[in-house]
């Protein structure tokens, strides 16, 4: 808008109507200024600190973070080092067989509770199922089949049974290591012969019981 027009007198007619009567120069600049300057408010600039002092400051906070015990626990010995304390094998003075039968007894009740009793009554492919996943520890097992016809009519108690071999001990006070792949074993408990197909049973006794065996109608050595 222009200033000249804003600054020019009222008309004395608009006067008359609007009941109002023109003020001049001097008195309009300063009833302009006193109206401007109550008006409008001053704002005052304020600073950093006076900022910091007068309003709240919201800073960011983290949980302190609970340090993790460290348990300790006992290393095991890997491979390498059992075989060199030699824990595996059996001292020559302990090789005797009457040192063992205690061992095949307690096996023989172990397979009876397994089986519920090993009743003449009870069915061929439960107890079957049974010894598939039962501990042979102790078992008197008899080589039947083997593609090395050495190892076939050995006959021993079970000492140690390793993922690929069985280690017996025979009435000879001899310790034999058979291989389990080409080989068929047997076991006789209360006039029950179960046979192990060594080729199928290659794991470690503690992973055989989590193991889930299919029924096949012929096996291969």
């Amino acid at each position: 808008m222009d200033e000249a027009l804003v600054r020019a007198r009222i008309p004395q007619d608009l006067a008359k109507v609007l009941s109002v009567q023109s003020q001049t120069k001097t008195k309009a600049e300063a009833f302009t200024q006193a109206f401007l300057k109550k008006s409008l408010q001053q704002h005052k600039r304020h600073n950093l600190k006076s900022m910091l002092s007068h309003k709240a400051v919201i800073l960011g906070y983290s949980r302190p973070k609970k340090a993790k015990r460290k348990s300790k626990k006992a290393k095991g010995l890997n491979a390498h080092q059992k075989r060199a304390m030699k824990i595996f094998q059996i001292k020559p003075e302990h090789q005797r067989y009457e040192l063992f039968l205690p061992l095949h007894e307690l096996w023989r009740q172990y397979i009876i509770d397994l089986c519920g009793g090993l009743k003449p009554t009870s069915s061929p492919q439960f107890v079957q199922q049974r010894l598939l996943k039962a501990d042979f520890h102790g078992a008197i097992i008899t080589v039947v089949r083997s593609k090395c016809p050495s190892y076939v009519g050995t006959t021993g108690i079970l000492v140690q049974e390793f993922k690929h071999v069985f280690k017996i001990i025979t009435k000879e006070d001899k310790v034999k290591v058979i291989p389990k792949r080409n080989s068929v074993f047997t076991v006789e408990i209360n006039g029950f012969v179960s046979h192990i197909y060594g080729s199928k049973f290659e794991q470690r006794a503690s992973e055989r019981s989590a193991k889930k065996f299919k029924v096949r109608g012929t096996i291969d050595l």
